[in-house]
């Protein structure tokens, strides 16, 4: 069993999302577990303090490390400790793939302006960014983590191999997909798709990949 912790401040934004769907399932099937934890329980002021402001000057507020050091030592937490960045490493499949076949993973979401260097250089085992850009806070990034990594898991889909065809799974895109009706507003489905032969369907999904992957990956951004 994986037992996956979120240190927080808002820990009813997982409330919802983690009684759903795959995420539910997984924990239906005894393949994971978690734990939510709220980090203003290591706080020691009567205001719930985890910010302040930030040394050397300058716009809005730092989370302070005394919180987050003092709850992940509580938990007797190991490797991997995931804090989510805007600074940090993009998040991959394959480090879906190695927390999924791990013990244990702890994440900590930063709020406000920024999170003390401290937290990421001597607690967290990782830095993780979900891409370039900025969110205001580390939950949704957590929240995109933990089903990554959870639908991985066994008993968390109805078709586990499913999984084994998504998009960079082996560091490619997938082939477009199509379902009824054959033909929708005069838009029809490819026709090699309906055409039962699976060598000639399987060669059109490797060429389709192989064409939206060289596309997509040349493309200029905007």
């Amino acid at each position: 069993m994986l037992r996956i912790t979120v240190v927080t401040i808002f820990p009813e934004f997982f409330q919802a999302p983690l009684s759903l769907s795959i995420p539910a399932r997984a924990a239906q099937a005894g393949s994971v577990e978690y734990r939510v934890v709220d980090l203003r329980e290591f706080t020691h002021d009567r205001h719930r303090t985890v910010d302040d402001y930030p040394y050397g000057g300058g716009p809005g507020m730092v989370m302070k490390p005394e919180p987050f050091f003092e709850a992940v030592e509580s938990l007797g937490a190991g490797a991997p400790i995931v804090l989510v960045s805007a600074r940090g490493t993009p998040f991959t499949q394959d480090a879906a793939r190695r927390y999924a076949e791990g013990p244990e993973l702890t994440i900590l979401c930063g709020h406000y302006k920024d999170v003390d260097q401290r937290v990421a250089d001597h607690l967290a085992t990782e830095e993780v960014s979900l891409g370039p850009f900025v969110l205001s806070g580390g939950e949704p990034a957590a929240l995109a983590i933990v089903d990554a990594t959870v639908r991985l898991l066994p008993g968390a889909m109805s078709d586990h191999e499913s999984a084994y065809t998504d998009s960079h799974w082996e560091d490619g895109l997938s082939a477009p997909s199509y379902t009824r009706p054959p033909v929708f507003r005069g838009l029809a489905v490819p026709e090699v798709l309906l055409s039962g032969d699976h060598a000639r369907i399987a060669a059109w999904r490797r060429a389709e990949a192989a064409r939206l992957t060289q596309q997509r990956r040349s493309e200029p951004r905007p």
